[in-house]
């Protein structure tokens, strides 16, 4: 059932004030193509992650070879910590031209850095969570994965991008 619209209002409407993000209708271009410059992002930060565990290695005495993956586990957390609490966006966001931003449109802080990405971590892990993540990108206005939806944040494309 639909809420009665007076004829001179939408259905769409401006949300910022409780949001403090762009709106999805209204500015539809803060929010165009960002699944895919995610999952390219996430790629490039994987290789950079990757590329960072490798040259820790020959410091922990060629020992890291056998716990790399948790040795990556590790370098992952601490990369999207710095980087988001210092940026706004991981060094693959920002290649791609995108950041995340609060409920109340504000750029990362270091608990905010922490908090989301702790939960992406604790996502990364599972395998529903991820699914549930991914159809969410897909299907919400703001195309927010799970972490986002909990924190209330969203990845936009930076406005310089459009």
């Amino acid at each position: 059932m639909t809420p009665y619209l007076h004829e001179t209002e939408t259905m769409y409407h401006d949300d910022t004030a409780l949001w403090g993000l762009p709106d999805p209708h209204s500015q539809s271009g803060f929010y165009e193509n960002l699944p895919t410059k995610r999952l390219i992002a996430f790629v490039i930060d994987l290789v950079v992650v990757v590329v960072l565990s490798a040259l820790i290695v020959p410091f922990t005495a060629f020992t890291g070879i056998f716990f790399f993956p948790f040795l990556v586990a590790v370098v992952s957390f601490a990369y999207r910590i710095v980087t988001l609490a210092r940026a706004s966006a991981t060094l693959g966001m920002r290649m791609m031209g995108i950041e995340f931003r609060t409920a109340k449109g504000e750029r990362f802080d270091l608990g905010m850095a922490v908090l989301h990405t702790g939960l992406f971590t604790v996502w990364s892990s599972m395998a529903l969570p991820q699914v549930v993540s991914v159809v969410l990108m897909l299907t919400t206005a703001r195309k927010q994965g799970l972490s986002d939806v909990i924190l209330g944040t969203a990845a936009i494309n930076r406005p310089s991008q459009f």
